[in-house]
């Protein structure tokens, strides 16, 4: 028996699983860096059969956690994009209608209608969606589910995956209830273009996503750009580092600066100048006003700062 009611959490988990360590190095085999502040909550989660909430800024990888997990893992990965108006029938099942009109016209033709209206509702005509494939997945293998952009979501679907996340079961009034045999690995995430009701949150392990230091970061490009000439990907990390510290409206993430040096290795390039900055610029910048504001400096002095950052206290000191 599960302790505290818990649903067993599919098959017995991988031996990297045993240790906060051999999670970092899992990732890492599916070309995701991730600190050990990440690493150890993932292992909580893993442990503990907790949902991990992923918050942060859009494209600091929040997305790519689940990914890998379910790649390292070894199971499917199930993924609901949330939006704004998202309702139950799109995120739990669907019945199909045209296959049950079609199915009663021949009935009606053949003049078998008993029973009809049962097999009508049942599973052949049933078109599950995410939520009810992660918790009756056609294959039998607890899947990782991936609830993604969160906040997008109207709150009433809050309350509905609430209600999920606590015995990971649903109720088809037709059909009946059905509930996971599995328990599946739960990642949720967030931009927080709105704040998230605190009953989701307290239900899950939580993290805050940063942009990476420059060390992961330029780690993160050699492993996801194949090829990417060392020296480009430095200079590239280090230019976009400096233009986060300015007021942009929206600030590049991750995933721009991967797009940025497979850009500029399309290009041929091996170092970084103005030019090349301002012909590329789209792949970070993704705001009118934004695009404005960088191309209106100078860009040359901008990438000069950027390779040689003033270190802590040697402005003081100058």
């Amino acid at each position: 028996m599960e302790p505290h009611g818990r649903l067993p959490q599919g098959s017995a988990l991988p031996a990297w699983v045993g240790s906060v360590e051999g999670v970092q190095a899992a990732l890492e085999q599916a070309a995701y860096i991730a600190d050990r502040p990440l690493c150890t909550v993932i292992f909580l989660a893993l442990h503990m059969q907790r949902p991990l909430f992923l918050e942060g800024e859009a494209g600091v990888g929040k997305t790519e956690v689940a990914k890998a997990l379910a790649s390292v893992l070894g199971r499917p990965l199930i993924r609901l994009q949330c939006y704004e108006g998202l309702d139950l029938h799109s995120a739990v099942y669907e019945w199909n209608y045209p296959r049950q009109l079609l199915h009663i016209r021949l009935a009606e033709a053949r003049g078998t209608t008993e029973g009809l209206e049962q097999e009508l509702f049942s599973r052949p005509f049933l078109v599950p969606r995410p939520l009810l494939l992660a918790v009756d997945p056609p294959g039998g293998v607890a899947p990782v589910l991936l609830v993604d952009e969160v906040d997008r979501a109207d709150e009433g679907f809050e309350a509905f995956l609430l209600e999920l996340l606590s015995d990971f079961q649903i109720t088809i009034p037709e059909m009946g209830t059905l509930r996971a045999a599995q328990r599946p690995v739960v990642v949720i995430t967030s931009n927080r273009t709105r704040e998230v009701h605190d009953a989701l949150k307290r239900r899950c392990l939580y993290h805050w996503l940063d942009y990476p230091s420059f060390e992961r970061e330029l780690r993160i490009v050699l492993a996801r750009v194949p090829g990417v000439d060392q020296e480009l990907a430095r200079q590239a990390c280090l230019f976009v580092r400096r233009l986060r510290e300015m007021h942009l409206e929206k600030l590049p993430g991750v995933a721009e600066t991967i797009d940025w040096a497979a850009a500029l290795m399309a290009l041929g390039r091996k170092q970084l100048d103005a030019a090349v900055i301002e012909q590329t610029l789209g792949c970070l910048v993704k705001y009118r006003d934004d695009l404005e504001v960088v191309r209106g400096l100078d860009l040359q002095r901008l990438l000069a700062e950027a390779l040689n950052p003033v270190q802590p206290g040697a402005a003081a000191a100058a």
